[in-house]
């Protein structure tokens, strides 16, 4: 299968605070809040939502393309990922820029606050899928993730002139792009990722109830943390998939990117909805106990004891023989 992964490229500085930003929180004096965070630790990572993606996938086989945009200063992460199993041919490079930055400190409840620089994020506007197509000889599947928000609506726009099917991701950009932006980019998905909070304010800022996503996208994939992932297809029964048992939590960041890599690896490897939700909580289990989204050290075998613990030996035998192999 030939997957484009769209999306940021950026490092991440990762900062954990031994405290509640709740409790210096006053939710009448919002409108003037000043607050500042003494933090205990500073780690600065290897980042963005496209290459999360796009590693998670490589642990488990697969060659995706990265699509984005960076700076100059992206040499050494280039070579990380080319390492890993990444091709990283199709990213964009900009001549004035510095790669993209996200900056976020952790509280002891897993509660964030962040920001996030764009830079030569802002280039990725500029990238046709057309030339990636071409060269590849065709593509199966295209993410559309968190990005420069006039990127994400070129490469959705292109997908559906093009016949090419696609995966939204909004998340994060839901705070910024306006509901005609979000339906533009959302219709005609085959798959639309988002956690439940997301997924509420989706329908908010549309305007579409939740029959009316259905009826504009193939599947809807939600994520909820602890509670596990809802899979919702027009024509299939709802699926619930548990979150992974014994997981200890040490860093959310990159959590649902590596849900995503192992939902779209399952898909890569023609597996059903359930066995793809399944692949990707583990896979995410491993990100959320790891500082860094591209950090965690993930053995074949370990990863399907994990699987198997969880989701029981009918659903490991189905998964053990395409582990390793690229689809």
């Amino acid at each position: 299968m030939k997957l484009a992964v769209c999306g940021s490229i950026a490092t991440d500085h990762l900062m954990t605070y031994d405290g509640r930003f709740a409790e210096s929180l006053v939710p009448e004096e919002l409108d003037k809040i000043s607050v500042s965070f003494l933090v205990d630790d500073l780690q600065v990572r290897r980042g963005g939502i496209a290459p999360n993606v796009c590693f998670g996938m490589a642990q488990l086989g697969h060659h995706p393309l990265l699509v984005g945009a960076v700076g100059e200063d992206f040499a050494a992460y280039r070579s990380w990922l080319e390492r890993h199993g990444v091709s990283c041919e199709h990213v964009h490079v900009s001549q004035m820029l510095h790669t993209a930055r996200f900056v976020v400190t952790t509280d002891r409840d897993m509660a964030q606050i962040a920001s996030f620089y764009a830079g030569a994020m802002s280039e990725a506007r500029t990238i046709e899928l057309g030339p990636i197509v071409d060269s590849v000889g065709g593509l199966d599947l295209v993410l559309i993730s968190p990005d420069d928000p006039q990127a994400m609506l070129r490469h959705s726009a292109e997908c559906r002139t093009r016949g090419l099917p696609f995966a939204a991701d909004p998340s994060q950009q839901l705070n910024v792009m306006d509901g005609e932006s979000i339906r533009r980019l959302v219709d005609g998905a085959t798959y639309l990722f988002t956690n439940d909070y997301e997924a509420t304010l989706t329908e908010r800022r549309t305007g579409w109830d939740a029959q009316e996503v259905m009826r504009r996208v193939g599947t809807r994939v939600i994520t909820r943390g602890k509670d596990g992932v809802s899979v919702l297809g027009s024509d299939a029964e709802p699926i619930h998939v548990p979150a992974v048992l014994d997981v200890h939590p040490v860093d959310p960041t990159g959590v649902g990117d590596g849900f995503r890599a192992g939902f779209l690896s399952g898909l890569a490897w023609g597996l059903g909805h359930e066995r793809c939700a399944q692949l990707g909580a583990v896979l995410a289990s491993y990100v959320l106990e790891t500082v860094g989204t591209q950090e965690y050290d993930m053995s074949a075998d370990a990863f399907l004891d994990r699987f198997e613990r969880t989701y029981g030996t009918d659903a490991v035998a189905e998964v053990a023989p395409h582990l390793g192999s690229d689809g």
